[in-house]
């Protein structure tokens, strides 16, 4: 399957004509059997940047959720206002409260399940591994095997229950995974899970030889030096072709990336694609 990936939101722009950058992250999915949305941002440019990037949110055949933080879903209500009812793919635990730091900085999705509903989101969810589309699948929970990807300190969940989580867990965590024609791309939202988990992950998982591309938000920013190195070790292992960074990867860690594989690496700011 040919696919073009297109990022919508990211916290840079690459592009001289208007685009907005933001804290956040989305991507445009366009291939031979319909249009996908991976993500929202805060919503603060999705609209805009799609318009000059001439992607039709209205196209989309589905929205995928990589998990709820407001940076990932604030443009929710932007996409439905656009396309009207259409499938919205996550996990179930999305809508739990969450919050950041000591300042107790609500940091969970801003709108009502509810609300969104009433927009024309058709909510689908499943922990599970499962396909979406033609050659489109969501990874559903990631198994956390390695000791050094232990997920940031400063985020808290509540539970339905009352009870808080500290550090955040994040099992709403998703990946895309896409069966491209050059190989697998694997396309993260903030790869809360853990890069490495989620690549071994997705190796077990597709009889694919290789993966071809990984793009999105790495979270390798908040990752301390053992977790870079080893983070290092696999991408060179599994010799992936193309890694797009952006969003919670941050600049000194984008830019110690590209020093290591300055022939692999691009910067997946808005405007940025990648085809296979």
């Amino acid at each position: 399957m040919k696919v073009k990936i297109t990022i919508l939101c990211e916290n840079s722009v690459g592009m001289p004509f208007g685009g907005i950058g933001e804290h956040g992250f989305a991507c445009f999915i366009e291939t031979e059997n319909g249009n996908y949305l991976f993500d929202t941002g805060q919503g603060l440019g999705l609209s805009q940047n799609a318009m000059l990037l001439k992607k039709d949110l209205a196209s989309i055949k589905a929205i995928m959720i990589s998990h709820g933080h407001y940076d990932h879903t604030g443009g929710l209500p932007q996409v439905l206002r656009q396309r009207g009812p259409v499938p919205v793919y996550a996990h179930p635990e999305i809508f739990i409260e969450r919050f950041w730091g000591e300042a107790r900085r609500a940091i969970g999705i801003p709108y009502r399940r509810s609300y969104l509903e009433s927009l024309g989101a058709q909510f689908d969810f499943s922990r599970e591994l499962r396909e979406i589309g033609p050659g489109l699948f969501l990874t559903g929970e990631i198994p956390r095997h390695t000791t050094y990807e232990t997920g940031d300190p400063n985020m808290v969940a509540v539970t339905a229950a009352g009870q808080e989580l500290q550090p955040d867990p994040i099992n709403d965590d998703l990946s895309l995974v896409i069966d491209s024609d050059q190989g697998l791309i694997v396309i993260l939202g903030c790869a809360h899970a853990g890069i490495v988990n989620i690549l071994d992950y997705v190796r077990d998982k597709f009889p694919r030889d290789r993966i071809h591309a990984v793009i999105g938000g790495t979270h390798m920013g908040f990752s301390g030096e053992v977790q870079f190195a080893e983070t290092l070790k696999v991408i060179d292992s599994y010799q992936i072709a193309k890694l797009g960074v952006s969003h919670c990867t941050g600049l000194e860690k984008s830019a110690r990336l590209y020093a290591h594989m300055p022939e692999r690496f691009f910067f997946a700011c808005v405007g940025a694609t990648l085809e296979a």
